[in-house]
């Protein structure tokens, strides 16, 4: 048996219940994938993205649905060694990738307000161009439940708002194309489980303006690390709390919320409170 293959098999039998089951289910709860899809799977080089990559290819080959998939990676400049470690790891798990290649980094190089978020705009919609170029109406991306709940923590601690990384999107700018995150159900440990049970070495950071990014560090000081850290620590409290973060915004009482906007038009509870 091959090295990709025994990755594919453990997929489906070691880790079923940790990987498997749950990308399945965010598949179908969310409907993430509907008959005659055509997806790009979009490959950052880090294990969420080729992890991402496994999963969308089985289920392509054991599922009931009608889809087509293009494995996209965009490369915003990297340096040579990160670009050849995703083109190693991609023909190591047999991922039929293809490469675009964009000046994302040198653009950004210059900006002292917010580069990372300008960079991530800038990433998301060369995604969705390349994507719609090549005749697909959709964009996968790697993110899990982790990212959603360091999402919903941040926006309520640093941002003042109830916020969440939804598991799809329609893409405000680019008509037709949409966003879908299949992993969203996954937690990072049992991805980390899983690359690390195969000695599998992927990029974790590989943004070429900043000095602690490379292979194998995930460097540090963000407000996402941070909130990693607090989670850790919720975890450690309570194993249950991080699913309880994630079902809150499954799970909003209308009837205790003292305000919400919807688009434009912002509601006070005032407004209802003596009828």
């Amino acid at each position: 048996m091959e090295k990709y293959q025994e990755i594919e098999r453990s997929i489906i039998k070691k880790y079923r219940k940790t990987i498997w089951t749950k990308f399945v289910k965010a598949i179908n709860e969310y409907e993430l994938i509907k008959e005659g899809d055509r997806i790009a799977v979009c490959i950052s080089g880090g294990k969420d993205s080729m992890l991402l990559a496994k999963c969308m290819q089985e289920l392509y080959k054991h599922g009931k649905r009608n889809f087509e998939l293009k494995f996209v990676v965009m490369d915003p400049g990297y340096n040579p060694y990160n670009r050849q470690v995703i083109i190693d790891n991609a023909e190591l798990l047999n991922i039929p990738i293809e490469i675009f290649d964009t000046e994302i980094f040198d653009a950004v190089a210059g900006v002292a307000d917010s580069p990372c978020y300008l960079c991530a705009r800038m990433r998301r919609g060369y995604l969705y161009k390349y994507a719609q170029s090549i005749g697909c109406n959709k964009i996968a991306l790697g993110h899990h439940f982790d990212d959603a709940i360091e999402t919903i923590l941040m926006s309520m601690l640093y941002g003042g708002e109830i916020k969440t990384m939804m598991p799809k999107l329609h893409s405000t700018n680019h008509e037709g194309m949409e966003l879908i995150r299949p992993l969203y159900l996954v937690k990072e440990a049992d991805i980390i489980a899983w690359k690390n049970y195969h000695d599998l070495q992927f990029i974790q950071c590989a943004c070429r303006l900043t000095e602690n990014c490379s292979l194998g560090d995930a460097g540090g000081g963000s407000k996402r690390q941070e909130m990693k850290v607090l989670v850790k620590k919720f975890r450690q409290t309570n194993p249950h709390i991080d699913m309880n973060i994630f079902k809150s915004v499954h799970n909003v009482n209308l009837q205790t919320i003292i305000g919400y906007r919807d688009g434009e038009k912002v509601y006070s509870f005032l407004e209802d409170y003596d009828k």
